[in-house]
């Protein structure tokens, strides 16, 4: 299985800006934005994004999204087939397929301090959807269901340790709803555009795979 292995602070200092994929430390004087804001690379503090084409700007907005979902190439492109010629904005529909990988569910539930880590706990078979283990982080979670810590698994360190902030976490998408009694989270409906708060415009990302 394929797997991105770029360092993560540099993704963000490619973007110029904060994608928070390392959890808490993206908020801290430790986050790569704050060390050394600027391009990565031997010229990158001379280096300016300048007028970018117009196939700059769709590159660039579909490199973003990618990064801030942690998918390859590959599976962007999926994703992207998947909702091609559906009824609706192609930009916002792959969008919303985006939000409801079961990762970003997990990570939205604040199970994952980041999406790498909520896929890893996917990967590693501690998550259940409806009960049932659900170990491909790609998996689409659909409107009803219900996500959860693994029967069994509650008693790993990990989930001991988040047991109490997961109970007093109140900023959930309004999309899902949280039983802090049962640790579990449902999907209410699916996130609009304006829910999803991604600071980027999708719709180009349908030009770029247009072209």
């Amino acid at each position: 299985m394929a797997r991105d292995t770029q360092a993560q602070c540099r993704k963000c200092r490619r973007a110029m800006e904060k994608l928070f994929l390392k959890g808490d430390r993206c908020n801290g004087p430790k986050c790569g934005m704050i060390k050394r804001a600027y391009i990565p690379g031997v010229h990158g503090k001379k280096m300016s994004r300048g007028n970018r084409s117009e196939y700059g700007i769709q590159l660039a907005a579909k490199q973003k999204i990618k990064r801030i979902y942690g998918v390859l190439e590959k599976q962007f492109r999926k994703h992207f087939s998947d909702v091609k010629g559906k009824k609706g904005v192609t930009g916002d529909l792959l969008l919303i397929r985006l939000e409801t990988r079961l990762d970003n569910v997990v990570y939205r539930l604040g199970f994952g301090a980041s999406r790498a880590q909520s896929r890893q706990l996917v990967n590693h078979g501690l998550i259940a959807v409806n009960g049932r283990k659900v170990s491909i982080p790609s998996y689409e979670v659909k409107v009803g269901q219900t996500i959860s810590i693994k029967a069994g698994k509650e008693q790993k360190n990990y989930f001991k340790n988040i047991d109490q902030a997961l109970k007093n976490k109140q900023d959930f998408p309004s999309w899902m709803i949280f039983d802090s009694a049962k640790i579990e989270g449902k999907i209410v409906s699916l996130p609009t555009r304006e829910e999803i708060g991604t600071n980027v415009d999708a719709q180009v990302v349908v030009e770029y795979y247009s072209r």
